[in-house]
């Protein structure tokens, strides 16, 4: 079952990079979502400049994959953000709008998974983590279907069942574990604070979802899957491109 992930018994490098960048996330995400709990629509633009400018900073020493699929991360999830919240109300935002520091926190909560994936810690634990992410999350959706809370959550159940799959036939496991925690972090603390709420019913097939739902990673997990195999697509038309280029510009110098 775990065939495709690293194997545990390797001493894998442990870079203090890969720590910073997740440890800085997890700090500015819960500040960032408490204060908007209670801002106005010019502290979202704040937060969004300072956003962008801790995003610039964490992405200078990435290579050129990382940071073509953070770029692909951030606008496939703005676009996402419109949609599923602004079109479909499938949830809502305190101000009912996509504040503007969400954009590049998506970028930065895509980057920690990314540095959670590769760092020392996960490699050599990845089966144990997974083993423990199966059980929190099976166990939050069970609970979400018990019954027990008022506000059922089938949605999550289902985006549990998708998360699985992510896990143990997608191309990066190991980012999809990263993007669990990040962003289970995210929502819980987002839904607490009021920043945002979801739609007791999903607006599609009139789904009963928490608040949030317990398999939510998995919308993440498409987010991330969408950047890593969109990334090589777009760095090889640049080069084709670049290369067309070159190519225009020495035709002209001979003749």
């Amino acid at each position: 079952m775990f065939d495709h992930f690293p194997k545990p018994n390797i001493d894998y490098p442990h870079r203090k990079r890969d720590y910073f960048i997740a440890g800085f996330t997890f700090f500015c995400v819960a500040v960032s979502l408490v204060i908007d709990g209670r801002s106005t629509l010019q502290m979202q633009t704040i937060l969004g400049i300072i956003a962008w400018i801790f995003l610039f900073a964490l992405l200078y020493d990435e290579n050129k994959e990382i940071r073509m699929q953070v770029i692909i991360a951030v606008a496939f999830a703005t676009a996402g953000e419109h949609f599923a919240s602004i079109y479909m109300g499938g949830y809502t935002y305190r101000l009912e709008n996509v504040p503007l520091y969400v954009p590049p926190g998506h970028g930065m909560v895509y980057l920690t998974a990314v540095a959670l994936a590769r760092s020392g810690f996960f490699l050599k634990n990845c089966r144990k983590i997974a083993v423990l992410v199966i059980m929190l999350c099976g166990l939050w959706s069970l609970w979400g279907i018990s019954g027990i809370p008022e506000q059922g959550d089938q949605v999550g159940a289902i985006l549990f069942c998708v998360f699985l799959v992510y896990l143990f036939k997608g191309r990066s496991p190991l980012v999809y574990l990263g993007a669990f925690f990040i962003t289970t972090w995210l929502e819980i603390i987002g839904t607490a604070a009021g920043t945002w709420y979801w739609a007791s019913l999903e607006p599609i097939f009139d789904l009963t979802q928490g608040n949030p739902p317990s398999g939510v990673s998995a919308w993440y997990c498409l987010v991330d899957a969408v950047a890593i195999a969109g990334a090589p697509i777009l760095l090889n038309a640049m080069r084709k491109f670049n290369d067309w280029v070159k190519s225009v510009k020495n035709e002209r110098s001979i003749r």
